[in-house]
């Protein structure tokens, strides 16, 4: 008996949709970083990107267990000394709140080049709507 190890050339990809609404950030983003990495399928390869592609929507109205609303911060250095900025979550919700699910899901993935192109492959859209209803993309 061999071992199955899926190539990227035969690794078809399907679209899938969530809806963020009312759902815990880190519950969400650990379906979603399987579902991107391929973890829910039987020909799970961990060097091949098997994964499908994630739309979700809604994700301004995710939910936040704790007083993470209040205290939770967001980093960024510039590189020059002193560049360090901290942004609160509030802020962010209210500016960007698709930044806060993608480095949820970003941070639940591998530290590799395979991750960066598994994370080009969720769409976070903060409304109802998206573009990509030509996919046909399966509702979760």
């Amino acid at each position: 008996m061999k071992t199955y190890l899926a190539k990227k050339e035969t690794v078809q990809p399907k679209w899938y949709l969530i809806d963020a609404e009312g759902k815990v950030l880190g519950r969400l983003a650990v379906k979603i970083a399987n579902i991107l990495r391929g973890r829910n399928k039987a020909t799970y390869t961990p060097h091949v990107d098997t994964g499908d592609f994630v739309i979700v929507i809604n994700a301004s109205k995710i939910a936040l267990t704790g007083k993470k609303e209040e205290t939770r911060e967001y980093m960024s250095f510039s590189g020059y000394v002193g560049g360090e900025k901290y942004r609160k979550l509030t802020d962010v919700r209210r500016k960007k709140p698709e930044f806060i699910l993608m480095q949820a899901v970003k941070g639940m993935l591998p530290k590799n080049r395979i991750a960066r192109t598994m994370l080009t492959k969720l769409r976070v859209f903060p409304g109802a709507e998206h573009p990509h209803a030509a996919q046909n993309p399966t509702k979760l």
